[in-house]
């Protein structure tokens, strides 16, 4: 039997068209489908991430208006909190009863608050992500509670498991967990104010997938 070349060349052609075709439906049949319909962690823990920001301002500013109440500097957090890698130099940033810094542009205590917003940017992404599994779909009040729940975890976690050994064996002092020098309840309540101010900002940073508006018939 006698093939036309052309036509075979052809058939060589198609089949090859075919299997690419057959890889490229594999390959979309492989990638995300979108939206997700599972829990976009991606999504949440960099929404967590900008949203942790916030929140630690937030706190700090919380800190800044009640510490004159309490006769503090209004930075006095931010000057404990450098302690951790300044150690007890960091206490000296003020002249004693005064609220003037003895460094007098404020870089260091500039780098502290820096410092502190990124941690609270860091601890944001676990933190959010945690708190929309948990919440999602719940109330308001009810992601309040456990937000309140996550911030004493997240509390005893920073003072009573890492910072109360750590600052100890790497600067020889503990005064971020000294209730003499810091009260625990200032702790306290500042993780408070940082994971309510993520709950608040939740519907901000909940998913919505993006839908192609329809344009009516004419």
């Amino acid at each position: 039997m006698v093939f036309d070349d052309r036509k075979v060349h052809e058939l060589q052609e198609l089949r090859a068209r075919v299997q690419l075709l057959e890889e490229a439906l594999q390959a979309e049949s492989t990638v995300s489908q979108w939206p997700p319909t599972g829990f976009y962690s991606a999504y949440y823990a960099t929404t967590g991430f900008i949203l942790g920001m916030l929140a630690a301002a937030m706190s700090l500013l919380v800190n800044v208006i009640g510490a004159p109440i309490a006769g503090k500097s209004p930075l006095e957090l931010i000057r404990i909190y450098l302690t951790f890698p300044l150690g007890e130099q960091a206490r000296q940033l003020a002249a004693t009863g005064k609220d003037v810094y003895v460094i007098g542009d404020g870089v260091i205590l500039a780098l502290g608050c820096c410092l502190y917003l990124g941690t609270g940017m860091l601890l944001g992404v676990p933190f959010f992500v945690i708190l929309v599994r948990l919440t999602e779909g719940k109330s308001t009040g009810y992601r309040m509670l456990i937000a309140s729940v996550l911030a004493t975890a997240l509390w005893m976690i920073n003072f009573w498991c890492i910072l109360s050994w750590l600052q100890p064996l790497l600067f020889g002092g503990n005064w971020i967990t000294d209730p003499a020098v810091l009260p625990w309840w200032v702790a306290w309540v500042t993780h408070l104010v940082f994971g309510w101010t993520l709950a608040l900002l939740y519907p901000w940073g909940h998913f919505q997938a993006y839908q192609q508006p329809t344009v009516p018939d004419a």
